[in-house]
Parts: structure tokens; C-alpha cells; sequence
């Protein structure tokens, strides 16, 4: 399918909420694990075909806020799985750099551990960015950002008008990159599930039922593909963009 993109529209960044492991996992009869195994795989294979298509930044929804809720013995399982999936091959092969964006003072020190000495070993790389969403939610991001707003300012307190977008931005967890073109969700449900609420504001939407551990690079170049079929418009009207575009 790469014949029938554009390949000079390819989204800089996009965000991937990584639904259905556990009802993949379910329905072949296997623990739930088994499908955040598969899931790995899966993040193998989207990884590099969004390297080969010219993608920038990769950002990927692996554990929220509100999944500590789960039941201990998955979670055990996850926290297990991230240390395990951390591997050089996946980041240096296809020249990525890792990052990760969260509440890092709730993982395991063991993770944390791991997950600082992969963003260390990987910063020279240059090719596309995998940003993974650990213990994260976007709600809790915002609270963070005002928190430090306020933090940085006691000594000079704060006018209503000192208040911008921009502000707020540079103190999100995702300072460090462009908001997604493309957000993408798996698996079928039709939700947001507080995943990147600010940086989301005008990107487009993109939802399938396949579940994430089935999610191959076809169904990648296929929200690709949706998204160019588009028209961006960010509340011009119609006429106004295709003017734009003839000038």
C-alpha cells in the first residue's frame, strides 16, 4: 500500500492509544498476559514501519493513571514486561531514540531504573522518536503543569494575563515535541480515555476495530492514508484552506 501514499504528507507524530490485549488474549483462551506479550510484538512492527515511512515521533498509550486500578497480578505482569521489551535491538537497528512521559515516582525503582538507562543509551538517535505514555494520563499532566507554573513564579506571583497557551505548553510532558497529526486507537472503542487532552486539540481521529496485537504495518499506511484523504482546516472554512493550498 505504500505505492498509494503521499509520502510527502506523512504525519510527524502520531499518537497511538494500544487497545485490546487483554479481549485478544481473552478470546484465543489465554491470560491477559499473553496478549500484552502479543502487544510487544506489535510495537516491534509499527516501530519500524513508521521509521521506514518517514515518522518523526511515535507516541504510544502503554499503561495509564487509572490502570494502577488493576488487578495486582497484572500489573506485576506489565511492570515485568516493560523491563523485558527494553531491548537494544528494537531502538538501535531502526535508529530510534526512546522517551518516556508519566508519573515516574509510582513505577517500580527497577523500571524506572531501566527506562532512564534506555533514554540514556538511545539519545544520539536520530531517525524517529518512540515516546511511551507510562503511568500517564492527561489529566494528571495539566495538574503537574500548573503546579510548576506556580512553583517557578512564588517569588513574583502571577497575573491572569501571564496565563498562555504557550506557557502551559512548555510545562506539559511533551514539551519536547510537535502535537500529533494522527491519533490512532485500536480495538474498537470509541473514546479518548484521558490520552493527550491538550495536545490532541485539532488532530485527526482514526479508530479500528482490530485489536493492537493484530495491528500490522497495512493497517498503519491505512490510518495514514485516511488521514491524507482529509482536509485539515483548523476552523477556516473550506474555501479559505483551498485557497491557501492554490496560492
Amino acid at each position: 500500500m505504500t505505492a498509494s501514499l503521499d509520502m510527502t504528507r506523512i504525519p510527524k507524530h502520531i499518537a497511538i492509544i494500544m487497545d485490546g490485549n487483554g479481549r485478544w488474549a481473552s478470546e484465543k483462551g489465554k491470560p491477559r498476559s499473553y496478549g500484552h506479550q502479543a502487544g510487544v510484538d506489535a510495537v516491534r512492527r509499527i516501530t519500524s514501519e513508521a521509521t521506514r515511512l518517514g515518522v518523526k515521533f511515535l507516541t504510544l498509550y502503554t499503561f495509564s493513571t487509572e490502570n494502577w486500578n488493576r488487578p495486582a497480578d497484572e500489573i506485576s505482569a506489565l511492570m515485568g514486561l516493560v523491563l523485558t521489551s527494553l531491548e537494544d535491538e528494537i531502538f538501535m537497528k531502526n535508529n530510534v531514540r526512546f522517551r518516556v512521559i508519566g508519573d515516574r515516582k509510582r513505577l517500580p525503582a527497577e523500571v524506572e531504573q531501566k527506562l532512564r538507562e534506555t533514554e540514556e543509551h538511545t539519545k544520539g538517535n536520530t531517525a524517529m522518536t518512540m515516546v511511551v505514555a507510562l503511568s500517564y494520563s492527561a489529566r494528571w499532566e495539566i495538574v503537574q503543569a500548573m503546579r510548576n507554573i506556580l512553583i517557578e513564579n512564588t517569588d513574583k506571583p502571577l497575573q491572569p494575563t501571564d496565563i498562555t497557551e504557550e506557557m502551559i505548553s512548555h510545562h506539559l510532558e511533551t514539551n519536547f515535541m510537535p502535537d500529533p497529526e494522527l491519533l490512532i486507537r485500536t480495538g474498537g472503542e470509541l473514546r479518548i480515555s484521558n490520552y493527550l487532552l491538550w495536545q490532541i486539540a485539532y488532530s485527526e481521529l482514526y479508530f479500528c476495530d482490530t485489536y493492537w496485537p493484530d495491528f500490522s504495518e497495512d493497517d498503519l499506511q491505512k490510518a495514514i492514508q485516511s488521514y491524507q484523504n482529509r482536509q485539515r482546516r483548523f476552523g477556516k472554512t473550506e474555501a479559505q484552506v483551498e485557497a491557501e493550498v492554490t496560492k
